[in-house]
């Protein structure tokens, strides 16, 4: 049997300390291997035992969470899941703690906590196989090499994500948004556009991505897996860091070079062609492989109306998403790029695009804005 993934929980509220270890406790493939109410607590319990992944709170006395991430991250890179209220109450928290490293985002409420905790048992099981999984060399590119200041054991052993592990989400395709047609025929004069799909790990991905990119690059529209109302935040932290204009995206924003238009969490997002021109359709519907905007909506659209005339990019993430769509646009005739494994936070929607043919290329995350400007150039 596989070592089991442990779990430590750092939080000052001790209800939440308790419902998570009870959630946890009959998960086989889970051990909790302490608690503690705040940071410098946690950083005396791993000097005895370091876990594989931390559920850590944000608002905390003497030393807040995303100190202690910032900190954790410099010193001995840990998996991450963020669990607060102030995630959910301020969007700025949750695009720092992503940047900062975290894998992923668990919002609590402001009321009805305990029951909050005990339905979200799914989410976080999943959340906590993921993180273990989870490659943070690739999310931390941007931290120099340091020798860990907390003691820690031998690397985390490989982790496999049950085949059979409970999911809280129906699992609909992008039939339920955008029926399946065949291609559209896109005029060869019509401008070129780019799409991108992401998830775990992708605000990382795309800051490093994006910021390359010169203000002459065409049009790009992008999805991140994301929850609502944090979008806006994510976009404008991406619109000071690029050359490129970046914001959420609005119902009926045209496609335009020099623009990046980010999917707003909560909704679809898709691209309608008028003429040799693209506008976006936001609208709201049933998640698709689980996720609301979903990458495999987005790509379908553009596989509709651009064809040929557009470039898709997937990037890390887990599970599907993204990869049914990619092969849509690649059977009608888009370029299409996967990024490669060693890159990824975590290897799933790029490792399924590859495995349904819908990759022309496997690219290094450093080097995918180069084969963008050859693009460009190329349909220039």
């Amino acid at each position: 049997m596989a070592d089991k993934i442990k779990v430590m929980i750092v939080d000052d509220s001790a209800l939440v300390r308790q419902v998570f270890t009870k959630i946890l406790a009959p998960d086989p493939t889970i051990e909790v291997i302490a608690t503690a109410p705040d940071p410098l607590i946690a950083q005396e319990k791993m000097k005895q035992q370091w876990p594989d992944v931390l559920i850590l709170d944000i608002e905390m006395p003497r030393m807040d969470g995303l100190s202690f991430l910032r900190q954790l991250m410099r010193e001995h890179p840990t998996p991450t899941i963020i669990c607060s209220r102030l995630a959910a109450e301020n969007s700025a928290d949750y695009v720092e703690a992503m940047a900062a490293g975290a894998i992923s985002i668990i919002a609590k409420p402001m009321n009805g906590l305990k029951q909050f905790l005990e339905d979200s048992d799914n989410n976080l099981i999943r959340a906590i196989h993921v993180a273990a999984r989870a490659n943070l060399k690739a999310a931390l590119p941007h931290l120099p090499g340091k020798t860990p200041a907390l003691r820690a054991p031998a690397a985390a052993r490989a982790h496999v994500l049950p085949a059979n592990l409970p999911l809280d989400r129906p699992n609909f395709s992008a039939d339920v948004i955008l029926p399946p047609l065949a291609a559209a025929a896109a005029p060869y004069n019509a401008q070129p556009i780019i799409a991108i799909g992401t998830s775990t790990g992708g605000t990382q991905a795309l800051e490093t991505l994006l910021v390359k990119l010169p203000a002459t690059t065409l049009g790009i529209v992008v999805v991140q897996h994301m929850p609502a109302n944090f979008t806006s935040t994510f976009s404008s932290r991406l619109d000071g860091m690029c050359q490129m204009r970046v914001s959420e995206a609005r119902n009926g924003d045209r496609v335009r070079p020099g623009h990046i238009l980010i999917a707003p969490g909560g909704r679809h997002m898709l691209v309608r062609r008028s003429g040799v021109q693209y506008a976006v359709e936001v609208l709201d519907g049933p998640p698709v492989n689980r996720h609301k905007p979903s990458v495999d909506v987005l790509f379908r659209s553009v596989a509709q109306g651009a064809g040929r005339n557009a470039l898709g990019i997937i990037l890390t993430g887990m599970g599907d998403d993204g990869a049914r769509g990619m092969k849509e646009m690649h059977d009608a005739g888009a370029r299409t790029i996967a990024q490669d494994e060693a890159s990824c936070v975590v290897f799933g929607m790029p490792r399924e695009a590859i495995k349904r043919g819908a990759a022309d290329q496997v690219i290094a995350l450093q080097d995918i804005h180069e084969a963008i400007a050859a693009y460009c150039r190329g349909a220039g």
